[in-house]
């Protein structure tokens, strides 16, 4: 029995404890103006990630319209740069300059050449021009310079294989030749002369 004792004479205080906790862990109870701030401000938060979410899927689809067949459009190069170089290698090929027909063979793939590249516009892919223009990274590649007083540093002289954009974006650079000044040869062989 004395067991039981203890055990009323703490359960008291215990409870007094527990009491004091929480009331003191216990904040002033809110009204109902602050809990309706809470839910509209939870609400409006809630409603503008949703609302951004949906822009960013809209951005998805639409870039999945506009670029979804950029690989097969830059894979499609290769065929338009092997008609181009079939054109040369027949125009250029001794056994053939004496056929009659050539002119006509030629002219079929000029055709065809021409057809794809109408087909390429259609889908919003473009030659990026180089002729008479500056050399620009963003757009080109440099694969060699040339020395050539005659026009301007950095101008584009060469067009060695075409660079294509599809909409604002580069499905290709183009592959130039630039520009440059003659470097100035300096008089070596009297230098040489001189320190003997």
């Amino acid at each position: 029995m004395s067991d039981n004792k203890d055990q009323k004479t703490e359960d008291p205080k215990s409870q007094e404890k527990s009491e004091n906790l929480s009331s003191a862990g216990a904040s002033e109870p809110k009204s109902t103006d602050e809990k309706l701030k809470e839910v509209e401000d939870k609400l409006l938060r809630s409603l503008a990630e949703i609302e951004n979410q949906r822009r960013r899927f809209e951005k998805e689809i639409k870039d999945a319209f506009e670029f979804g067949s950029y690989n097969f459009a830059k894979e499609s190069l290769a065929i338009l740069d092997n008609l181009h170089r079939a054109q040369i290698a027949i125009r250029n090929d001794d056994g053939l300059k004496d056929n009659k027909d050539l002119d006509k063979f030629l002219n079929n793939i000029s055709i065809i050449e021409k057809d794809i590249i109408s087909i390429f516009e259609k889908n919003k892919i473009k030659k990026i021009n180089t002729k008479n223009h500056k050399f620009d990274p963003n757009l080109h590649q440099a694969m060699t310079e040339i020395e050539d007083d005659n026009v301007e540093t950095g101008s584009i002289i060469q067009e060695i294989q075409a660079g294509f954009m599809m909409g604002e974006r580069l499905l290709r650079p183009a592959l130039v030749a630039v520009s440059r000044k003659k470097a100035q040869k300096r008089p070596e062989k009297e230098d040489k002369k001189d320190s003997k």
